[in-house]
Protein backbone atom coordinates (compact mmCIF):
# COMPACT_ATOMS: atom_id res chain seq x y z
CA UNK A 1 0.00 0.00 0.00
CA UNK A 2 1.20 3.54 -0.63
CA UNK A 3 0.25 6.80 0.96
CA UNK A 4 -1.90 8.99 -1.27
CA UNK A 5 -0.41 12.41 -1.94
CA UNK A 6 -1.96 15.30 -0.04
CA UNK A 7 -2.94 18.23 -2.22
CA UNK A 8 -4.80 21.28 -1.04
CA UNK A 9 -4.77 24.90 -0.06
CA UNK A 10 -2.91 26.15 2.94
CA UNK A 11 -5.85 26.92 5.22
CA UNK A 12 -3.72 28.50 7.94
CA UNK A 13 -0.08 29.20 8.73
CA UNK A 14 0.87 28.92 12.40
CA UNK A 15 4.15 30.83 12.18
CA UNK A 16 5.01 30.79 15.87
CA UNK A 17 7.21 28.08 17.36
CA UNK A 18 5.87 25.86 20.15
CA UNK A 19 2.25 26.35 19.10
CA UNK A 20 -0.07 24.82 21.70
CA UNK A 21 -2.61 22.82 19.72
CA UNK A 22 -5.32 23.40 22.34
CA UNK A 23 -5.51 27.03 21.21
CA UNK A 24 -7.19 25.95 17.97
CA UNK A 25 -10.46 25.46 19.85
CA UNK A 26 -9.49 27.42 22.94
CA UNK A 27 -8.72 25.92 26.31
CA UNK A 28 -12.19 26.90 27.54
CA UNK A 29 -13.70 24.54 24.92
CA UNK A 30 -11.36 21.57 25.37
CA UNK A 31 -14.01 19.47 27.15
CA UNK A 32 -16.60 19.77 24.38
CA UNK A 33 -17.21 16.28 23.02
CA UNK A 34 -19.51 17.07 20.09
CA UNK A 35 -17.30 17.36 17.01
CA UNK A 36 -19.70 19.78 15.28
CA UNK A 37 -19.51 22.13 18.27
CA UNK A 38 -15.72 21.85 18.29
CA UNK A 39 -15.54 22.61 14.58
CA UNK A 40 -17.78 25.66 15.06
CA UNK A 41 -15.39 27.18 17.61
CA UNK A 42 -12.18 26.23 15.78
CA UNK A 43 -9.90 29.22 15.22
CA UNK A 44 -12.60 31.74 16.19
CA UNK A 45 -10.07 33.60 18.36
CA UNK A 46 -7.99 34.28 15.23
CA UNK A 47 -10.51 34.27 12.39
CA UNK A 48 -14.24 34.02 13.11
CA UNK A 49 -14.85 32.86 9.51
CA UNK A 50 -12.16 30.18 9.46
CA UNK A 51 -14.50 27.16 9.56
CA UNK A 52 -16.64 28.50 6.72
CA UNK A 53 -13.59 28.92 4.49
CA UNK A 54 -12.06 25.46 4.92
CA UNK A 55 -12.38 23.06 2.01
CA UNK A 56 -11.97 19.29 2.13
CA UNK A 57 -8.30 18.51 1.52
CA UNK A 58 -6.92 21.79 2.89
CA UNK A 59 -3.69 21.64 4.88
CA UNK A 60 -2.31 23.44 7.91
CA UNK A 61 1.27 24.71 8.06
CA UNK A 62 3.16 25.11 11.30
CA UNK A 63 6.46 26.23 12.78
CA UNK A 64 8.92 24.37 14.96
CA UNK A 65 7.62 22.05 17.68
CA UNK A 66 4.06 22.34 16.38
CA UNK A 67 1.57 20.75 18.77
CA UNK A 68 3.51 21.68 21.90
CA UNK A 69 1.75 21.13 25.20
CA UNK A 70 -0.54 18.34 26.28
CA UNK A 71 -1.52 16.24 23.27
CA UNK A 72 -5.29 16.74 23.60
CA UNK A 73 -7.34 15.50 20.70
CA UNK A 74 -10.34 17.90 20.45
CA UNK A 75 -8.55 20.50 18.32
CA UNK A 76 -7.45 18.05 15.65
CA UNK A 77 -10.81 16.25 15.76
CA UNK A 78 -12.33 19.62 14.85
CA UNK A 79 -9.80 20.16 12.05
CA UNK A 80 -10.44 16.69 10.59
CA UNK A 81 -14.20 17.31 10.77
CA UNK A 82 -13.75 20.54 8.82
CA UNK A 83 -11.83 18.67 6.11
CA UNK A 84 -8.21 19.40 6.98
CA UNK A 85 -6.21 16.55 5.40
CA UNK A 86 -2.87 16.98 7.18
CA UNK A 87 -0.29 19.26 8.73
CA UNK A 88 3.05 20.27 7.25
CA UNK A 89 5.39 21.82 9.83
CA UNK A 90 9.00 22.70 10.44
CA UNK A 91 8.92 20.08 13.25
CA UNK A 92 6.43 18.56 15.67
CA UNK A 93 6.14 18.04 19.38
CA UNK A 94 6.87 14.31 19.87
CA UNK A 95 3.69 13.55 21.85
CA UNK A 96 1.49 15.34 19.34
CA UNK A 97 3.22 13.62 16.42
CA UNK A 98 2.82 10.14 17.91
CA UNK A 99 -0.79 10.72 18.87
CA UNK A 100 -1.92 12.04 15.50
CA UNK A 101 -0.05 9.42 13.48
CA UNK A 102 -1.68 6.78 15.69
CA UNK A 103 -5.02 8.34 14.73
CA UNK A 104 -4.04 7.93 11.07
CA UNK A 105 -3.66 11.67 10.50
CA UNK A 106 -0.75 12.67 8.24
CA UNK A 107 1.91 14.94 9.72
CA UNK A 108 4.75 16.00 7.45
CA UNK A 109 8.03 17.41 8.71
CA UNK A 110 9.39 19.88 6.17
CA UNK A 111 12.17 22.24 7.32
CA UNK A 112 11.83 25.61 5.58
CA UNK A 113 8.08 25.37 4.94
CA UNK A 114 7.25 28.64 6.74
CA UNK A 115 9.33 30.67 4.32
CA UNK A 116 8.00 28.70 1.36
CA UNK A 117 4.22 29.18 1.59
CA UNK A 118 1.50 31.55 2.67
CA UNK A 119 -2.17 31.11 3.45
CA UNK A 120 -4.16 30.28 0.32
CA UNK A 121 -1.25 28.72 -1.61
CA UNK A 122 -1.87 25.30 -3.09
CA UNK A 123 0.68 22.66 -2.12
CA UNK A 124 1.16 18.95 -2.58
CA UNK A 125 2.89 16.45 -0.34
CA UNK A 126 4.47 13.98 -2.73
CA UNK A 127 5.36 10.98 -0.57
CA UNK A 128 7.07 9.04 -3.38
CA UNK A 129 9.44 11.90 -4.18
CA UNK A 130 9.82 13.01 -0.57
CA UNK A 131 8.86 16.62 -1.18
CA UNK A 132 6.30 19.33 -0.62
CA UNK A 133 5.65 21.12 -3.91
CA UNK A 134 4.25 24.61 -4.29
CA UNK A 135 1.77 24.15 -7.15
CA UNK A 136 1.76 27.78 -8.30
CA UNK A 137 5.54 28.12 -8.51
CA UNK A 138 6.43 24.53 -9.28
CA UNK A 139 9.26 24.43 -6.74
CA UNK A 140 9.49 22.30 -3.65
CA UNK A 141 11.21 21.37 -0.44
CA UNK A 142 12.34 17.96 0.81
CA UNK A 143 10.44 16.33 3.65
CA UNK A 144 11.82 14.26 6.49
CA UNK A 145 10.96 10.64 5.68
CA UNK A 146 8.69 8.71 8.00
CA UNK A 147 10.14 5.64 9.65
CA UNK A 148 8.63 2.33 8.47
CA UNK A 149 6.27 1.95 11.45
CA UNK A 150 4.94 5.53 11.07
CA UNK A 151 4.41 5.04 7.34
CA UNK A 152 2.68 1.69 7.80
CA UNK A 153 0.48 3.15 10.55
CA UNK A 154 -0.64 5.97 8.24
CA UNK A 155 -1.14 3.58 5.33
CA UNK A 156 -3.36 1.38 7.50
CA UNK A 157 -5.42 4.34 8.69
CA UNK A 158 -4.16 4.42 12.28
CA UNK A 159 -2.59 2.31 14.99
CA UNK A 160 -5.52 -0.06 15.60
CA UNK A 161 -5.91 -1.05 11.92
CA UNK A 162 -2.10 -1.33 11.64
CA UNK A 163 -1.92 -3.71 14.60
CA UNK A 164 -4.85 -5.76 13.29
CA UNK A 165 -3.09 -6.11 9.91
CA UNK A 166 0.13 -7.20 11.60
CA UNK A 167 -1.66 -9.77 13.74
CA UNK A 168 -3.53 -11.13 10.70
CA UNK A 169 -0.25 -11.46 8.76
CA UNK A 170 1.37 -13.29 11.67
CA UNK A 171 -1.60 -15.62 12.03
CA UNK A 172 -1.50 -16.35 8.31
CA UNK A 173 2.23 -17.03 8.43
CA UNK A 174 1.85 -19.67 11.16
CA UNK A 175 -0.90 -21.68 9.46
Amino acid sequence: MTLPNLRGRVAWVFDEDDYDIDLIVGVRNIKITDVKELAAVAMTDRDPNFAAGVRKGDLLVGGRNFGYGHPHYPSMRAMRHLGIAGVVAESFSPGFFRGEVCMGFPLVTCPGILAHVKRGDEIEVDWAHGAVRHIGRGDGLPITPLNPAERQTLEAGGLIPYLKERLARRAGATT
